[in-house]
């Protein structure tokens, strides 16, 4: 998914002027992880919050995401499970089967515009762990790719926990879904430490909690969609939610005039084409809202808005055309943006 939030760490460089000196003291905690960057935002933690055990803890949790799903380590429980000669039930950890469950979860609803065994098409197009591509590839090889996907051929039982996928060559890809996961993961911690006010932002995707150091709501600033520049479209207020974008501008590749980008539609095997430039979801999960994101993205411009309705998901779309850019939402991201 590409990265598409500019987060209050950027509003608050462009405000800090403005604020003076009644501002809440604020902490920066920032690193790297899972092939992005991480950034946590504390305002006005208590006086006993260890700074560097916070930080540790943070890279501790974030590490064990890594461990459980990265494509690009053949090491992570992801990676194993895909090199498994097993098409039956393989016993897995209870972090992966729920992980596998909520994904699938996200697709059913979404009928498959959402699928985590989406990566035999992802690395077929130069967008996963195997290098990039210039060109398209050939029919024959994509008609061989989309033989191997299918969410319906995967399933969980996380009673035991195990996971079972129906023929040894799938390929299942937890990148739409992890990044929000982590900034879930980050924000619980936070939540046990009782750190009441916080920022997680994680390759783009966030969670939120409390005021920030102007003692008020957290100020997302959602991008314009441009390849060129970046700028926002408009300035978010939220606090105890998740937030996540997908959208078709930032990773992608051109070839002989036509723009393919990484938002792959399991369904047809081929990147989206469609107008809907972005799509921001906002959830209690930043895990779901990044893998809805992703969902509502691929649908289009117009059976994206519907099912967010239908759903009652806070949702906005934007949408590229020749004059412009039209911005759709949902009746429930109306409410939040008037709260």
């Amino acid at each position: 998914m590409a990265r598409l939030l500019l987060t209050c760490l950027l509003l608050t460089t462009l405000l800090i002027g403005a604020c003076g000196d009644s501002r809440l003291p604020q902490y920066e905690l920032s690193g790297s992880t899972m092939g992005t960057t991480y950034n946590v935002l504390l305002v006005a933690p208590a006086d006993d919050v260890a700074m560097d055990a916070v930080r540790d803890d943070i890279s501790a949790t974030l590490q064990a995401i890594d461990d459980l799903a990265s494509t690009w380590r053949d090491d992570s429980e992801l990676s194993r499970f895909n090199a498994s000669p097993e098409s039956g039930w393989i016993a897995v950890s209870a972090e992966f089967c729920d992980a596998i469950e909520r994904s699938l979860e996200v697709s059913r609803q979404s009928g498959g515009a959402f699928d985590v065994t989406i990566g035999p098409l992802v690395n077929l197009w130069g967008f996963g762990p195997g290098g990039e591509a210039s060109e398209p590839p050939a029919n024959d090889a994509l008609l061989a790719a989309m033989q191997r996907v299918g969410y319906e051929r995967l399933a969980a039982r996380c009673d035991k926990p195990a996971v079972r996928k129906a023929a040894d060559d799938m390929f299942v890809d937890l990148s739409g879904w992890a990044k929000g996961h982590a900034a879930d993961e980050v924000a619980s911690l936070l939540d046990r430490k009782g750190i009441e006010n916080y920022l997680v932002e994680i390759g783009g995707e966030m969670r939120v909690r409390g005021q920030n150091s102007e003692r008020r709501k957290w100020a997302v600033a959602i991008e314009a969609p441009s390849t060129t520049r970046r700028t926002p479209h408009f300035v978010l207020r939220v606090t105890d939610t998740g937030v996540a974008t997908s959208g078709d501008y930032r990773n992608y590749f051109d070839h002989e005039g036509r723009h393919y980008s990484h938002t792959i539609d399991a369904r047809t095997g081929r990147p989206i084409s469609h107008n809907l430039a972005a799509v921001t979801v906002v959830s209690e999960s930043a895990a779901y809202a990044d893998a809805m994101a992703t969902a509502l993205l691929v649908l289009g411009p117009d059976a994206g808005p519907r099912l967010a309705e239908s759903l009652g998901i806070a949702a906005c779309f934007l949408i590229r055309h020749k004059t412009g850019i039209e911005e759709l939402t949902t009746a429930k991201f109306d409410i939040l943006r008037n709260l």
